[in-house]
């Protein structure tokens, strides 16, 4: 297939090109600056345009760019620009996508679990209804925005990733000096659940979706999510590192303001839908997601 991806120079694009490349599909990365290859169209999120000479022929897209959502405090200008990204290159995609005669036959447009907001000890699945917050919000706006290519009969599917586990970046890439160091430690209480998905279930279950027949959200995240004070035990005992220290609730805001909410929010949420399409994850529970930090 030939297969457009914005986002892919980030943290999941940066894996999944290469993936699907060596897959034998021919991948057509989306920039924002000139293109500088045969492998490479332009694109201007904000302005709404895109190459769509170099789209011709394509047969799926996949949508995965966006500001960082835990890279600075929530200032409601850091706020704006989180809402806009998503909403702006989504709108932008999906328009291109509905233009392109013929049309691609799938958009995997990227969300996430921020959709559930604050759900407790409460599991959920993709039956679940929106939850309350920024990010919800953000969340729902995010998916709506791609209607244009729904709307043109191009079957659409929003990927709603967990915490991504990666050495690379991330929340891992920020965490893991500190406990190799023996300085990691549960977040508040510890009570709160963390539905994570290794980087590879990541980038193979975005791969398992350009040919399944799922629409609609599907949550990107392993069966067995687990509290920050057992993933917190987890990465101790990968790492062989103590993991008494904690760091309270108060500091945490202090330290984010509002981003606080969502390190202590808590949300236990269950790829329901891709299990039951036939996906199998090669890292199902903490400890074999853990491992792929430290091997």
């Amino acid at each position: 297939m030939k297969i457009a991806v914005t986002g892919a120079s980030g943290l999941i694009g940066s894996a999944l090109v290469p993936a699907l490349r060596e897959q034998g599909h021919d991948v057509l990365r989306l920039v924002r600056r000139p293109a500088r290859s045969a492998d490479e169209a332009t694109w201007d999120p904000r302005g709404g345009a895109v190459d769509l000479a170099r789209l011709a022929g394509t047969d799926a897209v996949i949508h995965l760019a966006g500001v960082g959502i835990a890279e600075h405090r929530w200032t409601t200008a850091h706020k704006s620009e989180i809402r806009r990204s998503r909403t702006q290159g989504t709108t932008t995609i999906a328009r291109a996508v509905a233009a392109l005669d013929p049309a691609p036959s799938v958009l995997v447009s990227a969300s996430a679990i921020g959709f559930y907001g604050d759900t407790g000890e409460r599991a959920v699945d993709e039956s679940a209804p929106a939850g309350q917050g920024f990010l919800a919000d953000v969340v729902r706006e995010w998916e709506t925005a791609a209607d244009h290519a729904r709307d043109a009969g191009v079957r659409v599917v929003h990927p709603r990733s967990g915490l991504v586990m990666s050495r690379a970046g991330g929340a891992w890439g920020r965490m893991m000096p500190l406990f190799r160091l023996g300085l990691g430690g549960r977040l508040g209480s510890g009570r709160q659940y963390w539905s994570f998905i290794s980087l590879l279930d990541e980038v193979r279950a975005l791969s398992f979706l350009l040919d399944s027949d799922l629409s609609g959200p599907v949550n990107l995240t392993a069966p067995a999510p687990v509290t920050n004070a057992e993933m917190t035990r987890a990465m101790g005992a990968a790492l062989h590192r103590p993991t008494v220290l904690a760091v309270p609730s108060l500091a945490i805001t202090l330290a984010l303001g509002e981003l606080s909410t969502e390190v202590l929010s808590s949300a236990r949420v269950l790829p329901a839908a891709l299990q039951g399409a036939g996906f199998t994850f090669t890292h199902p529970d903490v400890g074999s997601a853990v491992a792929t930090l430290v091997t």
